[in-house]
């Protein structure tokens, strides 16, 4: 066979109609489940898999609330030294930070694909080199993203900001700084254990960096009286705490073959990996800036200040949601591209039915609880009575949104873990900048039906993108998925072990 007909892309395109390479061309592993047979058996394995979700999910919810809540501690104490010390470090932490976060979250969760599926492939020694490649791309990355904070104060004031939260947040954004490469570090480490579910580990990690994290803020910035620098410290010591624990963890040993120490092999095939980081960081900003839009619409609203106060209230709820729905993101990630990485496609279907049917009576529980309680939970976040009956209007809608909301990361789980990231990305351009937006802009403005138009246009959106996923994941040739992931391991330096059959990597 010449060497072009084994040149087959790193990105490929998911083709769900039937290929001259049919399905004989990948045999599944012995080891994989066997098809199920009857109700007994369903709910054997149902309740054996999910014990592996759960396993998984669980501290990596813990894990998300533990980080999310390191900004948001540092935003309670500055809210207690001053309003616009509040307003600085809620605006740098949302939008700038914000940014940066989401650019390098995504782009770290290409090792979420290729960690996972060279671990399920017992090519253990690649999870290093991977895990470097991808210190490479994010570090150059933020050394771009850097220039968003030294120049906040002028982005910030180019977007309406006013002028004094503008010069307050560019401060803050300056001694933020060291954060961004905290990220670009964090990230990848976060991925590599997670591809051989040492979950466990970061949670305590992050635990301890948490409970740290808050005594010393409160030290700091209220007790000592230090401000915003001060607290600007401690937030950066937190994040690179957590880096260099996990460091530590990793190079003493912890990792056994996944980690033999730094290699050159890091600076090879780039090209491929940055595509996929790329790919998966387009996928990933397209989602986390979806809803950050809303907020932004709602100051050109009627009685904006109002609106924007409600929909903080909702999109804080939905932000909390989505720590939950992160952990089954990170689980499911885990679960099919190492079953796929294995030769198990018949294990990693059965996964994603199991993840989403859990994710679904989450949800439905969530959605339920939200309305019933629609008349009190505003009440936990204000006193002002035009904002509680906006939330209590806005309820229906938002119950909606948390039930399409608990399936739809689950199933970007599973694109990552399959490597479908750059299809994914052009859905989400699609369904929410080419529908969901400007149909909520339409009703809010032309229609006038206000945040509630905004609300049903973004849902819709939300709702398409979901069911184009469900669609895809229901359409999947899982047999060509393990085939595909073989090759991609192989393209990578993942060599090991591996027949090339007809085009495909055979493990």
């Amino acid at each position: 066979m010449s060497m072009e007909e084994n040149n087959i892309p790193l990105l490929t395109s998911t083709k769900w109609e039937e290929s001259p390479r049919s399905k004989a061309s990948f045999d599944a592993d012995e080891d994989d489940i066997l098809p199920i047979n009857g109700v007994k058996n369903f709910v054997k394995e149902f309740h054996y898999e999910s014990k592996k979700l759960w396993y998984l999910a669980g501290p990596a919810i813990f894990t998300s609330l533990c980080q999310y809540s390191l900004g948001a501690v540092t935003q309670i104490f500055a809210g207690h030294v001053g309003t616009i010390q509040l307003a600085a470090v809620s605006i740098q932490i949302s939008v700038i930070a914000g940014f940066s976060e989401g650019v390098l979250l995504g782009m770290g969760s290409a090792l979420e694909t290729l960690c996972g599926q060279a671990f399920g492939a017992k090519q253990i020694d690649m999870l290093g080199i991977y895990m470097q490649r991808s210190w490479i791309i994010l570090t150059a990355t933020a050394l771009i993203l850097m220039f968003l904070n030294i120049f906040a104060t002028q982005i910030l004031s180019l977007i309406g900001q006013q002028e004094r939260i503008a010069q307050w947040a560019g401060q803050f954004s300056i001694w933020m700084i060291p954060m961004v490469f905290a990220y670009a570090f964090e990230f990848p480490i976060m991925k590599f254990l997670q591809a051989q579910s040492k979950i466990m580990t970061m949670a305590v990690i992050a635990g301890v960096s948490f409970a740290t994290h808050a005594f010393l803020t409160w030290l700091v910035m209220l007790k000592l009286g230090w401000g915003l620098a001060a607290g600007a410290v401690v937030l950066n010591c937190s994040w690179w705490f957590m880096v260099v624990a996990k460091m530590m963890y990793i190079f003493w040993g912890s990792c056994g073959e996944a980690w033999s120490g730094f290699s050159w092999e890091a600076f090879k095939n780039l090209w491929a990996f940055v595509r996929l980081s790329l790919a998966s960081g387009v996928m990933i900003c397209l989602e986390l800036w979806y809803f950050m839009s809303l907020i932004l619409a709602a100051g050109y609203v009627k009685d904006a200040e109002i609106a924007v106060d409600a929909t903080s209230i909702c999109a804080n709820i939905i932000g909390w949601t989505f720590m939950l729905c992160i952990g089954f993101n990170a689980a499911i990630s885990v679960r099919v591209s190492n079953e796929l990485g294995a030769g198990h496609p018949r294990r990693a279907k059965f996964s994603v039915l199991v993840v989403s049917i859990t994710s679904l009576a989450i949800g439905a529980l969530l959605t339920v609880l939200l309305i019933l309680t629609r008349s009190q939970y505003p009440l936990l976040f204000t006193n002002n009575a035009q904002v509680q009956r906006m939330v209590y209007e806005l309820t229906p809608v938002l119950g909606v949104t948390l039930f399409v909301n608990t399936l739809q990361p689950t199933l970007s789980g599973v694109a990552i873990g399959a490597g479908w990231q750059e299809y994914v990305a052009y859905v989400n351009i699609v369904c929410y900048y080419l529908i969901g937006i400007p149909l909520g802009l339409f009703l809010t403005f032309f229609v006038n039906w206000g945040m509630p138009g905004m609300w049903y246009g973004m849902l819709v959106g939300t709702t398409a993108q979901t069911s184009v996923l469900i669609w895809i994941t229901a359409r999947t040739d899982w047999d060509k998925e393990a085939s595909v992931a073989g090759d991609r391991i192989k393209q990578l330096g993942g060599n090991k072990n591996v027949n090339v059959i007809d085009g495909y990597a055979i493990s």
